[in-house]
Formats: structure tokens, C-alpha cells, sequence
């Protein structure tokens, strides 16, 4: 597979290279960009899956959140050990999404849109009515075990990775077709007896099982949480990495997310100017380099310059 596929096999390189960097480096500061990017990228990446049925799914954001206080419940209140609580985060993001998403999945468009939009406000005013988790200061103390302090950086940037890699091959997969087979017309599939709605949900649920899982990992690597941090502020930036990357292949939102975050770091030193800078940015990609930075790359190489922006 790697060798006929030369995108995937320089992606697994990259990917190794920055584990090799969280364990070696010795530099904090950067192994946590690292962690940013690809946390910002799993984000990305799930969004664009569930758009892969035309669904755009706001509601990323919550799951992201309710992976993330589902490990820390788990860690802080239960102290059970550290995988199981991780474990928690793509449990509980996939059974509450299995039920989200059959009962919302019947609609479409912008209805679906508004529905996932009003559930993660939903839930983060849940977050902070809730004083088992701390209410609007959030719940602090999820550390990995002493033993694992000095390697937890590597391993998140190792469980990130697989996340990406899993949803790929799943995309390529026969399930992946039938998937974006939905998005083009549902009514093919369902004419060949195929339960759309079934598939649909399963859709959803495998991105909200892999935002959640990103979720957990997330609250051990800040080790403080709050409402706060799982707005639907937090979808519409993975949105902007889709749209500045390109949504045509799995490595657009990727490439976005890793554009964007360190960008955003770059902006700190610009103080109160930072938010302005930031959306120029976006809104200058997404005016000049219409379709993305894949669908440049694509221009360039085809020599084609004219190419309409993607949906």
C-alpha cells in the first residue's frame, strides 16, 4: 500500500518524525504545537467525514467536549487508571452519538445544520450549569501516571495519528464509497436496498467516536478543561481548516489544521491585533486559493488554473 501510495507512506514519516520529537526533544513548548496540530487536524478531519453523506456537522465540537469530560470524570472522580479513562472519551462520544444521530439524521441540509449547531450550546450550558464538573471554572487535575509523564506526548501524538490513519482507510474502504455514493444522490443507494439512514448514523458515529477519543487525549494534555474550550466556535475553526486545505482529499483539512494552528501561534505576538490578522487570513485563502491548498497543488500539477472553488 505504502509504496503505491506515495502521499500516505511521506504522511506516516511525518508522523514518526514527531513522535520521534515529543520523546527527544526536550522542548515543551513545541512538542505542545505539535499535539495542537494534531488535535486541530482530528477536528478537521472528522468534519470533513461526516460531510462525506453532504452533512456539515457543528456538533463536532460537542463531542470533542464530551470526550474530553468523559475522561475526566473518569480520571478525577472515579480515578480509574489512565487508559480505561481514555477509553471513556470514544465510549461515551459513540453511544450518545448513536442516539444523536438517529433521531437528526432524518433531516438535512441546513435543518441538520441548526440542530447540531443548538446541541453543542445545549451541552456546554449543561457543563456549566453541572456542578459535579465544576461548572463554568471547568475541572482541572487529569495527569497521565508518573510513569508515562515523560512518553504522554508521544503517545498522543501516536493515538492522533492512528485516529487519522483509521478514518482514512475507512474513507477508501467500500464503506468510504457507499458513504459518498449518499452524499451524490441517496436515493441510488437506497434503490439497491441499502438502509440510508442506518448508514448515515454509522457515519456519524465513527467521526464522533474519533473526535471523542481526541477529546480525552485533549484533557490530558492541557490537564484543565472548561465549557469554554467546546463552543461551536471550535467546528467552525475545523471548518475553516477543511475549506483553507481543501476538502477533495483527507490531506487538505490535515495540511489546513497545520497552517492555521501555527499561524495562530505565530499571531500571539500581535497582541490585540491577533483576531484581526487571523481572519484576514482566512478570508484571504479562501478568496485567492479557491478549492484549497490540495486543489492549488492539483492546478499546479495539471497546469490548470481556472478550476471552480469546491462545495
Amino acid at each position: 500500500m505504502l509504496k503505491s501510495n506515495p502521499g500516505l507512506a511521506l504522511s506516516i514519516l511525518i508522523a514518526l518524525a514527531a513522535i520521534c520529537f515529543a520523546l527527544f526533544s526536550g522542548e515543551p513548548y513545541y512538542v505542545q504545537v505539535i499535539i495542537w496540530v494534531f488535535t486541530n487536524a482530528v477536528l478537521a478531519v472528522t468534519l470533513r467525514f461526516v460531510l462525506l453523506i453532504g452533512e456539515l456537522n457543528i456538533a463536532t465540537a460537542a463531542f470533542f467536549g464530551i470526550g474530553a469530560y468523559a475522561t475526566a470524570v473518569a480520571s478525577t472522580i472515579y480515578d480509574l487508571p489512565f487508559f480505561i479513562s481514555l477509553l471513556a472519551a470514544p465510549i461515551i462520544a459513540g453511544l450518545i452519538s448513536a442516539l444523536f444521530g438517529w433521531v437528526t439524521l432524518r433531516t438535512k441540509g441546513p435543518y441538520f445544520l441548526l440542530i447540531s449547531f443548538a446541541f453543542t450550546e445545549v451541552v456546554r450550558l449543561f457543563y456549566t450549569k453541572s456542578e459535579f464538573l465544576g461548572g463554568n471554572s471547568g475541572m482541572i487535575g487529569m495527569f497521565p501516571p508518573m510513569a508515562l509523564n515523560d512518553y504522554f506526548p508521544a503517545i498522543a501524538i501516536t493515538i492522533l495519528t492512528a485516529i487519522l490513519l483509521i478514518l482514512y482507510l475507512t474513507e477508501r474502504s467500500n464503506l468510504g464509497r457507499v458513504f459518498k455514493a449518499i452524499q451524490n444522490n441517496e436515493d441510488i443507494p437506497r434503490s439497491v436496498g441499502l438502509n440510508v439512514i442506518a448508514l448515515k448514523v454509522l457515519c456519524f458515529v465513527i467521526a464522533s467516536t474519533a473526535v471523542g477519543l481526541a477529546g480525552g487525549v485533549h484533557a490530558y494534555t492541557n490537564s484543565v478543561i472548561a465549557p469554554a474550550d467546546f463552543t461551536f466556535f471550535v467546528a467552525v475553526l475545523a471548518l475553516a481548516y477543511v475549506k483553507i486545505g481543501g476538502e477533495a482529499h483527507i490531506a487538505g483539512p490535515i495540511i489546513g489544521a497545520a497552517v492555521l494552528t501555527l499561524a495562530g501561534q505565530f499571531l500571539h505576538s500581535f497582541g490585540p491585533y491577533e483576531n484581526i490578522f487571523y481572519g484576514a487570513i482566512i478570508i484571504g485563502a479562501l478568496l485567492l486559493v479557491p478549492g484549497g491548498i490540495v486543489g492549488l497543488g492539483a492546478r499546479l500539477r495539471t497546469g490548470t488554473f481556472k478550476g471552480r472553488a469546491e462545495r
